[in-house]
């Protein structure tokens, strides 16, 4: 079995949110790999990555919670 089949099998299993891990991880790598090996720079990083399906998540508030307006 080469290392991509062990690789998808093993993430297959297991939860979505490690799954979500090992997504930000392999895209640090590519992200390592593209700028020639070096080492981790967080303000090259991008902050889609780390944000990253927050923008989709709906808020549990609404404008009827609001107490003050201005």
């Amino acid at each position: 079995m080469s290392t991509l089949e062990k690789i998808v099998k093993n993430l297959g299993i297991m939860p979505e949110s490690i799954q979500a891990e090992v997504l930000d991880y392999i895209e640090y790598l590519k992200f390592k790999e593209e700028r020639g090996g070096e080492g981790y720079n967080w303000e090259d990083f991008s902050l889609e990555s780390a944000m990253r399906e927050i923008a989709e998540e709906t808020s549990p508030y609404g404008l009827e919670d609001i107490k003050e307006k201005f």
